[in-house]
């Protein structure tokens, strides 16, 4: 499975940004997908994660209420849309898919994109 993410940039705290995951190779229709996030000198952290089959979402305290987590079952991608920015969540964002025994856990992910960077100014 090949995950590549779109829609990192440069946004002012408050403001939006939409990022997407879309796989090649093979359908997330019996795997998790979720978004991780990366900042220099920290260890990686959970963002957002949904189990396509179902479409359970989980969110980090840090997201819940500001981001949502969504599936596209015919393009095959996962949204995660982000509002109410704030420069704390200036990281690299990267999409992980797989069959996860723990949906917030980045070791239990088996497929994971090249990521993209999200830049919040203040």
């Amino acid at each position: 499975v090949q995950l590549v993410e779109s829609g990192g940039g440069l946004v002012q705290a408050g403001g939006s940004l939409r990022l997407s995951c879309a796989a090649s190779g093979r359908t997330f229709s019996t795997y998790g997908v979720g978004w991780f996030r990366l900042v220099p000198g920290k260890e990686r952290e959970f963002v957002a994660a949904i189990r396509w089959s179902s479409g359970t979402t989980y969110y980090a305290d840090a997201v819940k209420g500001r981001f949502a987590i969504s599936r596209d079952n015919a393009k095959n991608t996962v949204t995660l849309q982000m509002n109410s920015l704030k420069p704390e969540d200036t990281a690299v964002y990267y999409c992980a898919s797989g069959t996860p025994t723990e949906m917030t856990m980045s070791s239990t992910y088996a497929y994971w994109g090249r990521g993209t960077q999200v830049t919040v100014s203040s």
